[in-house]
Protein backbone atom coordinates (compact mmCIF):
# COMPACT_ATOMS: atom_id res chain seq x y z
CA UNK A 1 0.00 0.00 0.00
CA UNK A 2 1.25 3.27 -0.79
CA UNK A 3 0.04 7.20 -0.37
CA UNK A 4 -1.46 8.78 -3.38
CA UNK A 5 -3.23 11.75 -2.43
CA UNK A 6 -6.03 13.88 -0.56
CA UNK A 7 -9.04 15.14 -2.00
CA UNK A 8 -10.44 18.40 -0.49
CA UNK A 9 -13.37 20.23 -2.35
CA UNK A 10 -12.95 23.61 -2.96
CA UNK A 11 -15.40 26.17 -3.47
CA UNK A 12 -13.33 28.72 -5.27
CA UNK A 13 -10.73 26.94 -6.96
CA UNK A 14 -9.02 30.53 -7.50
CA UNK A 15 -8.73 31.65 -3.76
CA UNK A 16 -7.76 27.77 -3.10
CA UNK A 17 -4.60 27.70 -5.50
CA UNK A 18 -3.72 31.54 -4.33
CA UNK A 19 -3.62 29.84 -1.13
CA UNK A 20 -1.90 26.20 -2.04
CA UNK A 21 0.32 27.60 -4.57
CA UNK A 22 1.33 31.37 -3.60
CA UNK A 23 0.78 31.35 0.02
CA UNK A 24 2.18 27.62 1.17
CA UNK A 25 4.25 27.35 -1.46
CA UNK A 26 2.85 23.59 -3.12
CA UNK A 27 3.03 23.60 -7.19
CA UNK A 28 0.65 22.45 -9.65
CA UNK A 29 1.16 18.70 -11.20
CA UNK A 30 -1.08 18.16 -13.36
CA UNK A 31 -4.89 19.62 -13.82
CA UNK A 32 -8.48 16.86 -15.28
CA UNK A 33 -11.03 18.85 -16.47
CA UNK A 34 -14.54 17.25 -17.44
CA UNK A 35 -17.34 18.73 -19.47
CA UNK A 36 -18.82 16.48 -18.88
CA UNK A 37 -19.40 15.94 -15.60
CA UNK A 38 -18.83 19.64 -15.04
CA UNK A 39 -15.73 19.55 -12.42
CA UNK A 40 -12.13 20.32 -12.24
CA UNK A 41 -9.27 18.46 -10.29
CA UNK A 42 -6.17 20.31 -9.62
CA UNK A 43 -3.41 17.99 -8.22
CA UNK A 44 -0.86 19.81 -6.05
CA UNK A 45 2.52 18.34 -4.77
CA UNK A 46 5.23 20.10 -2.28
CA UNK A 47 8.25 21.13 -4.48
CA UNK A 48 10.30 18.17 -2.73
CA UNK A 49 7.66 15.88 -3.94
CA UNK A 50 6.99 17.08 -7.53
CA UNK A 51 9.39 15.05 -9.36
CA UNK A 52 7.29 11.57 -7.51
CA UNK A 53 3.90 13.06 -8.12
CA UNK A 54 4.94 13.67 -11.77
CA UNK A 55 6.07 9.93 -12.25
CA UNK A 56 3.61 8.44 -10.26
CA UNK A 57 0.78 11.10 -9.16
CA UNK A 58 2.16 10.25 -5.36
CA UNK A 59 1.68 11.90 -2.51
CA UNK A 60 -0.27 15.02 -3.44
CA UNK A 61 -3.12 17.31 -2.42
CA UNK A 62 -5.94 17.06 -4.83
CA UNK A 63 -8.58 20.00 -4.87
CA UNK A 64 -11.96 18.86 -6.48
CA UNK A 65 -14.04 22.00 -7.95
CA UNK A 66 -17.61 21.10 -8.81
CA UNK A 67 -18.83 23.78 -11.20
CA UNK A 68 -22.43 24.02 -9.69
CA UNK A 69 -22.12 26.00 -6.60
CA UNK A 70 -22.74 23.93 -3.29
CA UNK A 71 -21.52 25.18 0.52
CA UNK A 72 -19.24 22.92 2.01
CA UNK A 73 -19.32 22.11 5.94
CA UNK A 74 -17.40 20.16 7.94
CA UNK A 75 -19.13 16.79 6.71
CA UNK A 76 -17.67 17.23 3.60
CA UNK A 77 -14.17 18.88 4.08
CA UNK A 78 -11.18 16.40 5.30
CA UNK A 79 -9.77 16.74 9.30
CA UNK A 80 -6.40 17.72 8.25
CA UNK A 81 -4.13 17.70 6.38
CA UNK A 82 -0.15 17.10 7.55
CA UNK A 83 3.25 19.08 5.77
CA UNK A 84 6.64 19.03 7.27
CA UNK A 85 8.88 21.95 6.79
CA UNK A 86 12.59 22.81 7.47
CA UNK A 87 11.67 26.09 9.23
CA UNK A 88 8.55 26.11 11.23
CA UNK A 89 9.08 29.61 12.11
CA UNK A 90 10.05 30.99 8.81
CA UNK A 91 7.30 29.52 7.12
CA UNK A 92 4.55 30.47 9.49
CA UNK A 93 6.21 34.28 9.43
CA UNK A 94 6.07 33.94 5.46
CA UNK A 95 2.00 32.81 6.16
CA UNK A 96 1.43 35.87 8.50
CA UNK A 97 3.26 38.14 6.10
CA UNK A 98 0.83 36.92 3.17
CA UNK A 99 -2.17 37.24 5.47
CA UNK A 100 -2.58 34.14 6.56
CA UNK A 101 -4.05 33.34 10.42
CA UNK A 102 -1.72 31.14 12.27
CA UNK A 103 -4.65 29.72 14.17
CA UNK A 104 -2.21 27.74 16.25
CA UNK A 105 1.11 29.06 16.70
CA UNK A 106 4.59 27.31 16.49
CA UNK A 107 5.25 27.89 20.35
CA UNK A 108 6.52 24.59 21.01
CA UNK A 109 8.73 25.18 17.97
CA UNK A 110 7.03 21.92 16.48
CA UNK A 111 3.89 22.15 15.25
CA UNK A 112 1.47 25.06 14.06
CA UNK A 113 -2.18 24.87 12.20
CA UNK A 114 -3.90 27.19 9.41
CA UNK A 115 -6.90 26.81 8.14
CA UNK A 116 -7.62 27.05 3.53
CA UNK A 117 -9.78 29.63 2.34
CA UNK A 118 -12.51 26.48 2.56
CA UNK A 119 -11.67 25.99 6.27
CA UNK A 120 -9.45 22.96 5.76
CA UNK A 121 -7.36 22.60 8.91
CA UNK A 122 -3.62 22.42 7.75
CA UNK A 123 -0.92 20.63 10.24
CA UNK A 124 2.57 21.87 9.72
CA UNK A 125 5.14 19.84 11.47
CA UNK A 126 9.03 20.88 11.66
CA UNK A 127 11.08 18.63 10.30
CA UNK A 128 13.85 17.25 12.33
CA UNK A 129 14.06 18.32 16.14
CA UNK A 130 11.49 20.42 17.40
CA UNK A 131 13.13 24.21 17.06
CA UNK A 132 13.89 26.40 20.70
CA UNK A 133 11.05 28.18 21.60
CA UNK A 134 11.03 31.49 19.92
CA UNK A 135 9.16 34.95 19.76
CA UNK A 136 6.89 36.26 18.85
CA UNK A 137 5.67 32.55 18.93
CA UNK A 138 6.33 31.38 22.22
CA UNK A 139 3.16 34.21 23.57
CA UNK A 140 1.31 34.19 20.89
CA UNK A 141 -2.30 32.84 21.78
CA UNK A 142 -4.35 30.71 19.37
CA UNK A 143 -6.74 32.17 17.16
CA UNK A 144 -10.52 30.52 16.29
CA UNK A 145 -10.39 26.76 15.44
CA UNK A 146 -7.78 24.46 14.54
Amino acid sequence: MRYLHTMVRVADLDASLDFYCNKLGLEETHRITSEQGRFTLVYLAGPADVGAAKANRSPELELTYNWEPETYTGGRNFGHLAYQVDDIYAVCQRLMDAGVTINRPPRDGWMAFIRSPDGISIELLQAGDKLAPAEPWASMQNTGAW
